[in-house]
């Protein structure tokens, strides 16, 4: 009888153990982030191209602190404009951030929707960098019809942005973060180049009084989140505050963090380094709720 006893508990000892190992087995269920836009979010530097050190590869480090493990899925491309995020197929390996999936038949909003619906209750994060290459094209106009450029420029985002971002939200559902971000105000770099000066202040201007809060109403208005990029990296500290950075001697602040951060002033490149990348992710990061 005891040997009977002793081997029924043991058959019931196991029994009872199986579910617990089961579940201890288990794979958690991944958490994906999906990145869209142009080269910031693709994450290219002119002396690196896309390395993956840009913010959409910096943010699951940031992440990581605020409970998520988070994997990302990033359909960037360099070159974007909110009217080829809806309209082009396809975007050349050499423009796609590191691991970015192929979407060779495809738009990119497309190919994000079709992975969003397909992992919609994995999917924990969304960003959207797009617009920069839409105005890129007003910083080579006369100084007086920049504002009119900006202003017909915005036309076009407003309503292209508009239908990517409700399309993503039909995708994603109302419970999954958007966010979307702006840029450095690069054009202050100017100061220390040749004839750029005369229009530092100005883009200051059209970044905070045009391009930013119609950017952040677009985002808003989906229930999303806009990160002020141009405020976090100094532009709109007053340019009469002045400091020194070689090789350029005595600068504005402001003119002092874009060259930091970014490759305008060394190289005349748009583009984020890797801190100013940094910086982007962390802002990023910073807009998910906290986990338990």
């Amino acid at each position: 009888m005891r040997t009977r006893s002793l081997l029924l508990f043991a058959i019931l000892a196991v029994l009872l153990a199986a579910p617990a190992a089961a579940q201890a087995s288990a794979k958690p269920a991944p958490q994906y982030y999906v990145s869209l836009g142009d080269s910031y979010a693709a994450g290219y530097q002119p002396t690196h191209g896309n390395d993956g050190h840009g913010f959409a590869y910096q943010v699951g480090g940031f992440a990581r602190a605020r409970g998520y493990r988070l994997k990302l899925v990033n359909y960037g491309c360099g070159g974007a404009t909110t009217t080829s995020l809806l309209r082009q197929v396809g975007c050349a390996k050499f423009r796609r951030g590191p691991g970015g999936p192929a979407y060779p038949r495809s738009t990119q909003i497309a190919a994000a929707e079709r992975f969003i619906r397909a992992n919609r209750r994995n999917v924990r994060l969304i960003t959207v960098s797009i617009s920069g290459n839409d105005v890129t094209k007003c910083a080579d106009v006369p100084l007086a019809q920049v504002g009119a450029c900006v202003t017909d420029a915005l036309t076009g985002i407003k309503s292209n942005l508009s239908q990517t971002l409700k399309r993503l939200r039909r995708a994603a559902g109302n419970t999954t973060r958007i966010v979307g971000i702006t840029y450095p105000d690069v054009i202050l770099g100017g100061w220390v180049r040749p004839g750029g000066r005369a229009l530092a202040a100005p883009s200051v201007t059209v970044f905070k009084s045009l391009i930013n809060p119609a950017l952040k109403k677009q985002y808003e208005a989906v229930g999303g989140r806009f990160v002020d990029v141009t405020a976090a990296t100094g532009a709109y500290i007053p340019l009469e505050r002045m400091t020194t950075l070689a090789p350029y001697g005595s600068i504005p602040v402001a003119v002092a963090r874009v060259c930091t951060l970014t490759w305008y002033c060394s190289r005349g490149d748009i583009h984020a380094k890797t801190p100013g990348y940094r910086l982007i992710a962390r802002l990023v990061a910073a807009e998910l709720p906290k986990r338990r």
